[in-house]
């Protein structure tokens, strides 16, 4: 489990993304084939995929939560179709917070099931034919825009403002999971979180194509114990950049940080590591009850449109 370069975000690509260009093609060539790929399954409900054009946090998954609070309270019964990424279990299977663990179901599909039922499948096709035997109607994909395998009545690609695609390449030597204009060709509507000029340069993109363009942002919950607090702050996350800037903003004192990879598995000695660091600098009180979670919710500017372009998705299913 790595993490992501820094010169995957820098503005243009340099030598060392350049040297990588061969594997870059490559792989380009290679994602781009497989979303060519026909004949995919088609769900009895309607598919609403939450996907990202990059590798890495750009917060889909704050995404999915926020859509299936909505659309509940719209009247509709939504289920989480997620990989399970960092799990043991392929699935298809419904996940329960009070029996699995992140080891099993992976942290995100824990993190999804406070929202709605959730189903980790790392068949997609098959993951959507088990959502459609659940008390459902509709299904929230989180991530799998690039699985060719399922088709969506509904494609959203979440970029982050401050990052867009980085230096526009596709891994290894940028952040692109596959060629942008194969992506972008295959996306229904773009959604962009936070503010930042590589943000708008995707908006660009997207108003060429006259996509429907929406705008949003994570903003943290309120949190007495975090904010004026002097913290070690540690995450293992796409940008944990961006989470360390979260807490100063709040007011917290951050004495260290500590970034680990996407997914991390903190393990015990890291628990020690951590702990004893904290005692050291006399943060152990706030650190030894447990941990401190800094919640963020992701906050749409305009609520109804991206509900209204879920709900056009769903009545139009049954015409496809």
């Amino acid at each position: 489990m790595r993490r992501a370069p820094k010169f995957w975000w820098a503005s243009w690509p340099g030598p060392r993304a350049l040297q990588q260009a061969p594997g870059s093609w490559r792989n380009g060539a290679i994602a781009r084939r497989r979303m060519r790929r026909g004949a995919p399954a088609r769900s009895r409900l309607p598919v609403i995929c939450i996907g990202n054009v990059v590798a890495g946090g750009a917060g889909k998954t704050p995404t999915v939560i926020a859509l299936a609070r909505l659309l509940w309270q719209e009247g509709h019964r939504p289920v989480i179709l997620t990989r399970g990424y960092g799990g043991t279990e392929s699935g298809p299977l419904l996940v329960d917070p009070d029996a699995h663990t992140a080891a099993e179901v992976g942290d995100e599909a824990l993190l999804l099931a406070e929202a709605a039922p959730t189903i980790v499948s790392a068949d997609r096709a098959a993951g959507a034919a088990f959502a459609a035997e659940q008390d459902a109607d509709v299904i929230l994909m989180d991530d799998g825009f690039q699985n060719p395998t399922l088709a969506k009545d509904l494609s959203i690609i979440v970029v982050d403002g401050a990052t867009g695609i980085g230096n526009g390449m596709v891994i290894p030597s940028g952040p692109l999971r596959a060629p942008l204009n194969a992506q972008m060709s295959r996306a229904d509507a773009l959604l962009v979180i936070g503010e930042g000029k590589p943000g708008e340069a995707m908006v660009r993109r997207a108003a060429r194509r006259a996509m429907p363009i929406l705008r949003g942002d994570l903003t943290p919950r309120a949190n007495p114990e975090i904010e004026g607090s002097r913290v070690l702050a540690f995450a293992g996350i796409g940008r944990p950049e961006k989470f360390f800037t979260t807490l100063r903003e709040v007011g917290a004192e951050i004495v260290q940080t500590r970034s680990y990879p996407d997914h991390y598995p903190f393990t015990a000695e890291d628990a020690k590591d951590i702990l004893t660091y904290a005692e050291k600098h006399e943060l152990l009180r706030w650190l030894a009850g447990s941990a401190r979670v800094l919640g963020v919710d992701m906050v749409p500017r305009d609520e109804q449109r991206l509900v209204g372009l879920a709900i056009q998705a769903i009545r139009t299913h049954a015409f496809r």
